[in-house]
């Protein structure tokens, strides 16, 4: 049984969702999903065993909420482990046409990690069976982030991936775009590779966004100290070169960055260090993503850092999750704050 620890406030719930506990010392990567009724359906990552590492075993469990995050019905499987060693990064994603993108990495080995993709007609109710998004090389450890996947304005679907051939021989990461035209039944990757020579780990764990003026803007995590970005003027298929954000600073840790529903601004979550996985912040930008203000502390507990972060936007508010590591192992942590909650 699953431990929850409640902050409650007027305007904001903080919780430890999932602890780390002996025989389960790992919860992590998480996404949201508002369900046509107002329920949340919230998936996450729960590693088996007392292992921490991205080799662990891993299940996609799941749970509902009908308050917008304060109490949680059972926990159920998302997705049994088809893989080797794990299952990964649950990403959901509400298409125009209603249905539900469902992805995930399957892991069978550090050479052989494959995006995995489903469907769901019935608002996640069923979806349909896992079928591997084709990629390029394959097999290779080619793996994303949760809450990763966009649809463009035009019914676009941009999923970003990260890949090398195997990581054990080559752990310079490199980033492609991969598009899909048809809801995610079939997939093409960018023309462009984004890579960062320059960089020993590469270019990792990429994101997008499509920008007011329709560019795409995608980014990624380096061990440069730094946020690189490039822009695409074709939907996806090509990009510029990589380029540090100015006046952000960032460890090798990644970033989620989504648009205010009400305010049309840019929000990014992300580690305000050059070095460490804290404090974890947020930041918003009113000039897409040229500069960044507000920047505020969303957590800062001692003795914890924390990293991969997701963002669901829900009718008065906005949920978010994101991992908490500390000496007991690595904790799944929730939080609902208001939409003003960035500019206060």
């Amino acid at each position: 049984m699953r431990l929850f620890l409640l902050v409650a406030g007027a305007a904001t719930m903080a919780a430890d969702f999932a602890l780390a506990v002996p025989g389960n010392m790992r919860n992590s990567e998480a996404d949201a999903l508002v369900l046509r009724d107002g329920r949340l359906l919230f998936a996450w990552t729960e590693f088996q065993g007392d292992g921490k590492s991205d080799w662990t075993g891993a299940r996609l469990s799941a749970r509902i909420s009908s308050d917008r995050g304060t109490t949680w019905g059972e926990r159920f499987t998302l997705q049994e482990n088809i893989g080797a060693m794990n299952v990964m990064e649950p990403d959901l994603l509400r298409l125009k046409s209603g249905k539900v993108l469902f992805l995930f990495a399957r892991k069978n080995s550090p050479a052989d990690c494959a995006p995995m993709v489903r469907i769901s007609k019935d608002d996640a109710k069923t979806f349909s069976p896992p079928v591997p998004m084709t990629i390029t090389p394959s097999p290779s450890y080619t793996g994303f982030n949760h809450d990763r996947a966009i649809q463009l304005r035009g019914g676009r679907v941009l999923m970003p991936l990260f890949f090398t051939t195997d990581y054990r021989v080559d752990p310079h990461i490199r980033s492609r775009i991969y598009y899909s035209d048809d809801e995610g039944a079939s997939w093409k990757p960018s023309d462009t590779i984004l890579d960062l020579l320059q960089s020993k780990a590469g270019a990792q764990e990429p994101g997008v966004i499509e920008l007011n003026d329709g560019r795409v803007m995608a980014w990624v995590r380096t061990d440069l100290g730094r946020i690189y970005r490039a822009y695409s003027r074709d939907k996806g298929k090509t990009f510029s070169e990589l380029q540090p954000i100015a006046g952000v600073e960032s460890p090798r840790s990644p970033q989620t960055m989504k648009r205010h529903p009400k305010t049309g601004d840019l929000v990014l979550v992300w580690n305000n260090s050059t070095k460490d996985r804290t404090p974890l912040s947020t930041a918003v930008s009113r000039d897409e993503g040229l500069t960044w203000t507000h920047r505020k502390v969303l957590d800062e507990t001692a003795g914890e850092t924390f990293a991969y972060t997701s963002l669901e936007w829900l009718r008065d508010g906005v949920f978010l999750s994101y991992y908490a590591a500390g000496p007991a192992g690595i904790s799944l942590r929730v939080k609902t704050l208001p939409l003003s909650w960035f500019y206060q």
